[in-house]
C-alpha cells in the first residue's frame, strides 16, 4: 500500500504541476501581446546576428503546445543598406517554456522557411555581405562580453532556401536552391558548425562546415576552418585554417574526388580539353591561399589511372592560370588521344568530322612533367620530360628529351585555333633511333630497318584532317645506317633477270635488302608530296629513287634505278633496270620496266624493231605480252600503246 500511495501522490504531484503550468501559461498568453513578443524577438535577432528584422506581416504567437512567435514575412538586412540580405516567407521563434512561465521572452532557436539570400559582388570583387560580417562581428563581440547569460538561442534551422549570386566580377550568375541546413550558433562555444544539404545545378550537395572560432573568422583573424561537400559529380574537403585580414589566408589540407573529372569540370561550369581521358580523379595536396592564388605543395594526383607528384599553383589574378612540375612513373596519354580519329572507320581515307577544340580558351597552362615510361597508343617510349604550354587557346607539347627506339627524340608540336578549323605545327627530331619500330608506330611506315635519324618539320590548317592534308606543309629527312628493306631481296631479282631477262618479276614482296647507307628528302606542298632524293647503298646493290606524290589521296608515283654493285668500287653497275613504284603508299607496287628487259635480250630485242612497223605491230606485241606477261613500250606514231611497265 506504501508504494501504491507514493505512486499516488508522485501523480497527483505531477498532475499539479501541470496544471500550474498551464494555469501560468494561460496568464501569460493575456499578459504577453504579439507585438511585445514579436518586438522581443526582434531585438534578439538583432543582438545575436547583428541583422536588422523587417517585419512584412503580423505577428502570431502560440503557447500550446510550446511557446513560439510566428513573424510571417521579414527581411533581413543592414543598416544603411536599401536592399536586404535575405528575404524569409516565415520566420519562426521558438521560446523556452520556463522563462515563459515567468513572463520573459526567451528564444531556444530560429526557423526560417523559404529564405532568399542574395549576394551581389561587384566589379571591384567587395560583396554585400561585406558589411554583415563587420555587423556580425560586433555583435558576436558584444554578446560575448554580457555579464548576464550568452546569447538567447543556439540553433537557426534554413529550410527550402534558394540563394542567388551575382558577380559582376566574372559576368555570372549562379542560382542554389533547396537550401536545408541546421546551424549551431555559438551561445556558449566559440565555434559554429553547419550540416545539411543544398541543390546546384541538378545535384544535391550534402554540406559540413564548421568554424573553431566564428568571431575570429567574421573579423580576419585566424579560426579552424574545416569543409565537407559530397556530391555524385565529386566530394571535396579542407582541414585547415582560415584569416581574412589583411588579405584572405588558408593553410590545410586539400582532397578532392571525383568519378569523372570531366563530368565534374561540366558541373562546375568549365570546358574540358578537347579528345578523351579526364576520367576518375583523385587529389591530395597541402594548400596554401593568398587572395586569389592558390599554391599546392606536397601534391599526389591521380588522373586516369596516372599518378604524379610535386607541385602545381593556380592564379585568377587576370586569367587564370595553371602551373606546376609533376614527376610520374608511368604515363599512358592513349586516353587523351582515342577519340582523337586520323582515319575514316575501317577505309582508308582522312577523317572528314569537324576538329573542335573547345575548352581550351577557358584558362592558361604552364605544366612541366617527367615520366619514366610514356605510352601513347602503341608507342612506347622512355624517360621523357615534356612541358606542356597552353597560352590563348593555343596548345604547344615540347620535348624535352625522350629517350625512345633506343635512341633520343626532341622537338615540339603546336595544336591552336584558326579562322578556319585547327591549325597544327610539329617539328620533330629523332636522333639515333631503331628505324622499324620509330617508323612504323609514329608515321605507320614499315619495312624498314637500321639505326639512323628523321626530321620532320610540318604545318597544317583545316576544320577536319582532310581539309589538313591538303594544306600539309614541309619536309621529312631521314638517314640510315646498317640496316635492310624487308618484303624484298633486290640483289636475287636483279641476278635473276641479268641472266633471264624474260624470265619474269616474279615475287617482289618477300625477301630482305641489306643497305649499309639510307637517305630520303621529299619536301610537301599543299598536300602535293616532291621526293627529291630516295638513295639506298648496300653492299650488292644501289638503289636511287625520285618522283611525286598525294597526301590527301595517299599515293606515291616514284621512278628509279636498281643497279648491282661491281666487285671493284671503279667498275662501273654490271647490271641497272629501271622501275616505278606506284599506288598506296599503304602497299605500293613495284613495276618493272619491260622495254629494258627486252633489250637486254638478244632472241626479243629485234622485236622492238618490229614494233614500228604497222603491219606488224600488232601480232609482235601479242607475242611480247604472252612471253613477259606485260605490254611494251608504244612505239613512235602508234595510235595506242600500254605502259611500258611490268606489274608482277
Amino acid at each position: 500500500m506504501t508504494v501504491a500511495n507514493g505512486i499516488k501522490r508522485l501523480g497527483l504531484a505531477v498532475l499539479a504541476a501541470f496544471a500550474v503550468g498551464a494555469i501560468a501559461l494561460g496568464i501569460v498568453s493575456f499578459l504577453v501581446s504579439a507585438d511585445t513578443a514579436g518586438a522581443a524577438v526582434k531585438a534578439e535577432l538583432k543582438t545575436v546576428t547583428g541583422l536588422e528584422p523587417e517585419l512584412l506581416g503580423p505577428v502570431a504567437v502560440s503557447f500550446f503546445p510550446t511557446g513560439s512567435v510566428d513573424l510571417g514575412p521579414v527581411r533581413l538586412g543592414v543598416a544603411g543598406q536599401t536592399e536586404p540580405l535575405v528575404t524569409a516567407e516565415r520566420l519562426v521563434a521558438r521560446l523556452r517554456a520556463l522563462p515563459l512561465l515567468a513572463g520573459r521572452i526567451e528564444v531556444s532557436d530560429i526557423v526560417i522557411e523559404q529564405p532568399r539570400f542574395a549576394v551581389d559582388i561587384d566589379h571591384n570583387g567587395d560583396s554585400n555581405w561585406a558589411a554583415a560580417l563587420d555587423s556580425l562581428g560586433r555583435a558576436l563581440a558584444a554578446t560575448g562580453h554580457r555579464s548576464g547569460r550568452g546569447p538567447a538561442f543556439s540553433q537557426i534551422h534554413i529550410a527550402n532556401g534558394v540563394m542567388v549570386v551575382r558577380d559582376a566580377l566574372h559576368d555570372v550568375i549562379e542560382h542554389v536552391s533547396g537550401i536545408d541546413m541546421a546551424i549551431a550558433w555559438p551561445a556558449t562555444a566559440k565555434s559554429l558548425d553547419a550540416t545539411g544539404r543544398f541543390a546546384w545545378r541538378g545535384e544535391t550537395v550534402e554540406t559540413s562546415i564548421g568554424f573553431g572560432d566564428l568571431l575570429s573568422a567574421v573579423t580576419g583573424r585566424t579560426s579552424s576552418l574545416k569543409v565537407r561537400l559530397a556530391g555524385a559529380p565529386m566530394k571535396v574537403s579542407f582541414d585547415g585554417d582560415l584569416s581574412s585580414r589583411p588579405s584572405l589566408k588558408v593553410d590545410g589540407a586539400l582532397a578532392v574526388d571525383a568519378v569523372s573529372l570531366r563530368s565534374a569540370m561540366i558541373w562546375t561550369g568549365q570546358k574540358p580539353l578537347p579528345g578523351g581521358g579526364f576520367g576518375r580523379f583523385a587529389l591530395r595536396a597541402k594548400t596554401n591561399i593568398v587572395g586569389s592564388n592558390v599554391a599546392l605543395s606536397a601534391v599526389n594526383l591521380a588522373l586516369d589511372g596516372n599518378v604524379a607528384e610535386g607541385v602545381l599553383s593556380y592564379s585568377a589574378t587576370g586569367r587564370r592560370t595553371w602551373q606546376g612540375t609533376l614527376a610520374v612513373e608511368a604515363l599512358d596519354l592513349t586516353p587523351y588521344v582515342s577519340n582523337a580519329r586520323i582515319m575514316t572507320g575501317n577505309t582508308r581515307d582522312w577523317d572528314r568530322m569537324p576538329i573542335v577544340l573547345d575548352g581550351m580558351t577557358g584558362f592558361d597552362l604552364d605544366l612541366r612533367l617527367s615520366a619514366a615510361r610514356v605510352a601513347i597508343g602503341e608507342a612506347r617510349l622512355g624517360r621523357t620530360a615534356l612541358a606542356a604550354n597552353l597560352r590563348a587557346g593555343r596548345l604547344t607539347l615540347t620535348i624535352g628529351e625522350s629517350q625512345a627506339y633506343k635512341g633520343v627524340i626532341t622537338g615540339s608540336m603546336v595544336l591552336g585555333a584558326a579562322p578556319i578549323g585547327a591549325d597544327f605545327k610539329s617539328e620533330l627530331q629523332l636522333t639515333d633511333v631503331d628505324l622499324d619500330s620509330c617508323l612504323s608506330q609514329l608515321f605507320g611506315v614499315r619495312r624498314l630497318e637500321g639505326k639512323g635519324n628523321v626530321t620532320v618539320a610540318l604545318d597544317a590548317t583545316g576544320i577536319s584532317i582532310m581539309e589538313m592534308s591538303r594544306t600539309l606543309n614541309g619536309s621529312a629527312k631521314v638517314t640510315g645506317r646498317q640496316g635492310a628493306l624487308t618484303g624484298i631481296n633486290v640483289e636475287q631479282l636483279l641476278r635473276r633477270l641479268e641472266r633471264r631477262p624474260l624470265s619474269g618479276s616474279g615475287d617482289l614482296r618477300s625477301g630482305r635488302t641489306p643497305y649499309d647507307r639510307l637517305a630520303v628528302k621529299l619536301v610537301v606542298t599543299q598536300g602535293a608530296i616532291t621526293v627529291e632524293d630516295v638513295s639506298i647503298e648496300g653492299p650488292t646493290v644501289r638503289l636511287g629513287m625520285a618522283g611525286v606524290g598525294s597526301v590527301p589521296a595517299r599515293e606515291i608515283d616514284l621512278k628509279g634505278t636498281a643497279s648491282l654493285v661491281p666487285a671493284a668500287a671503279e667498275t662501273a653497275p654490271t647490271f641497272e633496270l629501271p622501275f616505278m613504284v606506284q599506288g598506296s603508299w599503304d602497299d605500293p607496287s613495284m613495276l618493272l620496266d619491260a622495254q629494258s628487259l627486252i633489250r637486254r635480250s638478244g632472241a626479243t630485242a629485234p622485236l622492238l624493231d618490229a614494233l614500228h612497223n604497222r603491219k606488224t605491230r600488232d601480232a609482235v606485241r601479242s607475242a611480247i605480252e604472252k612471253i613477259t606477261g606485260a605490254s611494251p613500250a608504244p612505239s613512235p606514231g602508234a595510235d595506242q600503246g600500254s605502259s611500258p611497265a611490268s606489274n608482277p
